[in-house]
């Protein structure tokens, strides 16, 4: 609670009587466009919450890296700048925590129902209990789709990869999976991807259909190709301290939160990419290629080496649990 000073000329300074309770502020800051998928959850959490603790918590939006850009966001939150963040799973990496880095793994899983067993059962619940030690709360995991393509030449084939910059996240699976195909990874910033498709200081991407579009990478790349190669996908996590914080009923009302907000997020994804898809489809500005199952499996040939490649930076036991999890008996 707090008191309100009343200065009135020639008289003392006289305390007022105590002013409702100041509410608790929440930043979540994103970098991506508020269009995009992600931007649709964070706008739905800070309605729910706000409605919900009849705007005793206060919920900020930051999308499109007002804030923070990707290497600075996860900084920002265990200082306490910001309260709440989703970025995706390669970024936990340099800070100690390769584990998350097994969702880079290219062709890893073949559908979202196969992800969802492994983000949203005991293998992803272990993980995120991880981010404690970082002073992070690891509140839940936000499926988003599949990787795909873009760039200014058709890929068809993993030799049409050769040569090609292309730019990706800051995550070692990431690269190795990229240098696999023999083309150039770029780590950049999410921020400068589109004027750096634009200038040609990198010849192509890789994101899902909805963050193509939410972004307008398609302005700037002719061809796509729906490859699936990657799987996307996001944490949600808040400042440890101030999420354990939280007054007993508002962390109900917070978690009950979290978990709305993640169905919420998994049940429109595959909308939003699909729709997403369409959009770039009509826009007549970028040729789409869809990989068929016999050409999709030449990629997973030359791909799949990367899982072995990775596995003692990630963890053999890690791959190992994932795959029977998701009922690989063999190696893909």
């Amino acid at each position: 609670m707090s008191a309100l000073l009343v200065l009135s000329a020639g008289t003392q300074a006289q305390q007022a009587a105590p002013t409702a309770q100041q509410p608790i502020i929440l930043k979540f800051s994103h970098v991506v466009a508020a269009s995009s998928s992600k931007g649709k959850a964070a706008d739905y959490f800070k309605k729910i919450v706000e409605e919900r603790t009849q705007n005793r918590v206060k919920v900020e939006v930051y999308p499109n890296g007002q804030l923070y850009k990707d290497k600075e966001e996860l900084e920002a939150l265990q200082l306490g700048s910001v309260q709440m963040l989703a970025p995706t799973f390669g970024k936990f990496g340099p800070m100690g925590l390769r584990e998350f880095e097994v969702f880079d793994l290219p062709y890893l899983f073949d559908d979202l129902p196969q992800a969802r067993k492994v983000t949203q059962g005991p293998i992803g619940r272990a993980l995120l209990k991880k981010l404690d030690a970082k002073g992070l709360a690891g509140l839940a995991m936000l499926d988003d789709g599949f990787m795909q393509w873009t760039a200014n030449k058709p890929i068809l084939v993993p030799a049409d990869m050769k040569g090609l910059k292309i730019r990706i996240q800051s995550s070692k699976v990431i690269d190795a999976r990229v240098r696999a195909v023999g083309a150039l990874p770029q780590v950049m910033s999410f921020t400068e991807v589109y004027q750096g498709l634009q200038s040609g200081s990198i010849d192509g991407q890789e994101n899902p259909a909805s963050v193509i579009f939410s972004s307008r990478l398609n302005e700037v790349q002719k061809y796509m190709t729906i490859s699936d190669h990657g799987y996307h996908g996001y944490v949600l996590l808040s400042n440890k301290k101030f999420w354990d914080g939280l007054p007993p009923d508002i962390r109900t009302i917070m978690d009950g939160a979290v978990k709305d907000t993640t169905a919420y997020f998994d049940t429109n994804s595959q909308k939003e990419n699909d729709d997403a898809l369409e959009e770039i489809r009509k826009s007549g500005k970028t040729r789409i290629t869809t990989l068929t199952p016999a050409e999709k499996q030449e990629w997973k040939k030359v791909m799949f080496k990367v899982h072995a490649e990775m596995a003692d930076r990630i963890g053999k036991d890690l791959i190992r649990s994932i795959y029977k999890e998701i009922g690989y008996t063999t190696t893909k």
